[in-house]
């Protein structure tokens, strides 16, 4: 088979896995030289760092040939799809190539199971370790980890790449002992464990060699079972905790060539996936609760987002003096981010806020002023029900992309 016809199968094949993202990565150049070109090539993929930079990667499979039988695969054993598989040489020079054309900052490298976990295992850190210290690549590299590979396998991957990965897929034992029987949630967690312990041994070392400083990923599928939205919350919520993840993607389920009987033939609303990465955004960086966000309800409302389904909730907060109010309590206001709540306080220490200054920091006032109090604005007390309220700010339907807050 051709080089172009493996990449066509395989990076097609890759297009499944969200957990594909150079977020918190440093920035690289090869050879001093940096800058980003053509993003069109077959199997590039976008992703953009804290700092706003767009960064291209290669998204490949080293193949797409498996032993497993998840049922939610599109590459599982079962499926008859066309297979192909690239030797370890040959993603390298594809990465190389690529790179010194401009088309691409970086790889993210999976890959089905073939002979066995650690024989893959072995595949994609060769081909990391060929790029580092044959090639003095200094790309980005994210690897996909197999989990039930040896632990000293993962700790090779994790000195030569950026990000590792491993996804959960499924949030609980029992959901993957019905859909992916080869797989075992204590296995996933033993892996997630091997690097965060790798991580935190380099921590706070000046001269110790990098390990994944991009911190590693995950991955849950969404709609392929019957999971609701408050186990897979708590499922991220003790991911976060207990593996210190950067980040953990959620996946709307996708029908597949022949899908089996034991998942779904539709998808899950769009609009879902959506809102559990809102929802997701204000564990990491809100300081709430899944517990919180969920309350006795199994799934996040898809009309509002979760922050002002929150505050609806809760309204003996509110509304809030933003010229009192302790700052935690100001970024849980709707319409009112981390970044505004940090000019408000300093605003504050020099004068008294007013409600002219909320749209001059760009509040989003429409979902902000039934909830706030400032030195020349307070709600009526006649303030409409958080039921009419919650009527009068459902969203709309958006158009095929969606922001993270609508």
């Amino acid at each position: 088979m051709q080089l172009i016809d493996k990449l066509s199968i395989l990076a097609d094949a890759a297009k499944y896995d969200a957990s594909c993202a150079s977020s918190g990565a440093p920035k690289r150049s090869s050879e001093g030289k940096g800058g980003l070109g053509s993003t069109n090539g077959m199997g590039i993929c976008h992703s953009y760092t804290p700092d706003g930079r767009c960064v291209s990667l290669l998204k490949v499979l080293l193949t797409n040939f498996c032993l497993y039988d998840c049922q939610y695969c599109v590459n599982r054993r079962s499926s008859n799809v066309p297979r192909a598989r690239f030797a370890p040489e040959e993603v390298v020079k594809l990465t190389l190539d690529f790179y010194r054309r401009n088309y691409i900052s970086g790889l993210f490298l999976s890959s089905g199971i073939i002979r066995s976990a650690d024989y893959t295992m072995e595949q994609l850190v060769q081909v990391a370790r060929s790029l580092r210290e044959e090639h003095e690549f200094r790309g980005y590299i994210h690897l996909k980890t197999i989990p039930d590979a040896d632990p000293a396998l993962i700790e090779q991957a994790g000195r030569y790449a950026d990000r590792l990965s491993v996804n959960v897929e499924l949030p609980t034992g029992e959901s993957l002992r019905t859909l992916a029987p080869e797989k075992q949630l204590k296995t996933i967690h033993q892996a997630m464990g091997t690097i965060h312990q790798g991580q935190q041994a380099v921590a706070g070392e000046v001269r110790a060699p990098a390990f994944t400083p991009a911190g590693q990923s995950t991955q849950m599928i969404i709609g392929a079972d019957a999971t609701d939205d408050s186990t897979i919350l708590r499922s991220a919520e003790a991911l976060y905790g207990n593996f210190g993840l950067r980040r953990v993607y959620y996946s709307a389920f996708s029908p597949i060539p022949d899908s089996p009987n034991s998942v779904p033939l539709a998808p899950p609303p769009l609009m879902r996936e959506h809102r559990l990465y809102q929802a997701d955004f204000l564990l990491r960086g809100y300081g709430y609760r899944a517990n919180e966000l969920l309350g006795g309800a199994g799934n996040l409302a898809l009309d509002i987002d979760p922050k002002l389904a929150w505050a609806l909730e809760h309204r003996e907060h509110f509304p809030l003096d933003l010229n009192r109010a302790e700052p935690a309590m100001i970024a849980r206001v709707p319409g009112i981010g981390i970044r505004t709540t940090k000019r408000l306080v300093e605003l504050r220490r020099q004068r008294r806020i007013r409600y002219a200054d909320l749209a001059r920091l760009r509040c989003v006032l429409s979902k902000a002023k039934p909830f706030v109090v400032t030195a020349d604005y307070h709600p009526p007390q006649a303030e409409r029900s958080s039921q009419a309220l919650r009527q009068a700010m459902v969203e709309r339907p958006q158009p095929q992309q969606l922001g993270l807050w609508g």
